[in-house]
């Protein structure tokens, strides 16, 4: 299987949602843009990563260590990337995913 480098390329905040939303009581996520993860195995998420987020990512991860490419055809300049982001919907953070083995 292939290794693929998840790296955090944007955190938005939605303040208008939390406010609006959100109870006071909740951690917001601690990654920041460029913190770099190598996944070489899909039984386990990277230490030090979002757990939620490793989920929304999951299916594509698995896609690329397998060999495919070319996700949503031609919707990426490198085929072996794709830009996914979690399901946080108060600060969204937004992954590239790359194949680098």
């Amino acid at each position: 299987m292939k290794r693929i480098r998840i790296t955090v390329v944007k955190i938005a905040t939605h303040q208008d949602l939390i406010d609006k939303y959100e109870n006071n009581n909740v951690s917001p996520c601690t990654l920041k843009v460029n913190d770099t993860f190598i996944v070489d195995s899909l039984d386990s998420v990277p230490e030090g990563f979002c757990y939620s987020a490793y989920q929304s990512l999951y299916p594509f991860i698995m896609t690329l260590m397998h060999g495919g490419n070319d996700i949503y055809h031609g919707w990426m300049k490198d085929k072996n990337s794709c830009v996914i982001s979690c399901n946080d919907g108060f600060r969204p953070v937004s992954f590239l995913l790359e194949v680098i083995s």
